[in-house]
Formats: C-alpha cells, structure tokens, sequence
C-alpha cells in the first residue's frame, strides 16, 4: 500500500502543500490552495484521488490551521496538527537554512513520513469554530 504524506505551510488565507511518498518520491511538488470553500474542495478532491493512505499533516500555529484542519476532518481524512517545534527540530542537520513556504510544506511531508505511526489525529472537539470564504 502507498503511503501519502501531505504536508501542509499554513497561513492566512492560504497554504502551501506538498505531497510526498517514502524514499523521496515526489506525488505532488509544492502548491498553493487558497482557503476558500472550492480551494479546499478541490484538496480534498485530489488526496482521496492518490491512490493509497494519505496523513495530512500541518503545524498548529496560531488558530489559522483551524478551518483547514476542521474542513479536511470532515471529510474524513487523516489529520493531525503538531508542535511546530517538533518540524523545527526535524532534519536540522543542514548548515544551509532554507526558508521558505514551499520548502517548508516539504519539510513537514518529510516529517509525516518519519513519524507515520506516531502522528495523533486531530479531533474535531478541539476545533471550536471554522471559517474561509465562499468563493
């Protein structure tokens, strides 16, 4: 069976997404998905299209992972939000620091993978309201 791992770069309207499998395989290079009701609809769309178990995993920063994390539950997919810490520390054992949004969605599919039996899944208790726009 084929492991998924989606790697989620959360902010403000909008999140970056990377799809990744074991041994670097890319499904999906980075993109973008506006939060917006159709933008999350086609994500939803395009992960229960790849064939296999897909864990989407996003750092619970702030409340913006919210919505999102909210939205992809009901759709009965596998979340789960963790402490952007633990992607911090992740694979820190490079001397060049690339920042940025795309590598960072790299980075937590790389991290989905390592710890694919470990990740919790996020309940939708714990998200108390969700909003994006109706575009």
């Amino acid at each position: 069976m084929n492991m998924n791992a989606v790697g989620i770069d959360v902010s403000k309207g909008k999140s970056m997404v990377a799809i990744l499998r074991p041994y670097g395989e890319i499904v999906s290079k980075p993109f973008e998905v506006r939060h917006t009701s159709s933008g999350i609809r086609s994500l939803i769309k395009l992960i229960k299209s790849i064939d296999g178990e897909s864990r989407i995993v996003m750092e619970h920063t702030g409340r913006y992972y919210e919505p999102l994390a909210h939205e992809l539950s009901q759709a009965d997919l596998f979340v789960s939000a963790v402490n952007p810490k633990l992607i911090k520390d992740f694979g820190d054992n490079s001397l060049r620091k690339v920042k940025s949004d795309k590598a960072d969605s790299v980075k937590i599919a790389r991290y989905a993978l390592d710890s694919w039996t470990e990740l919790k899944q996020y309940s939708l208790e714990m998200c108390g309201f969700y909003w994006y726009d109706t575009a």
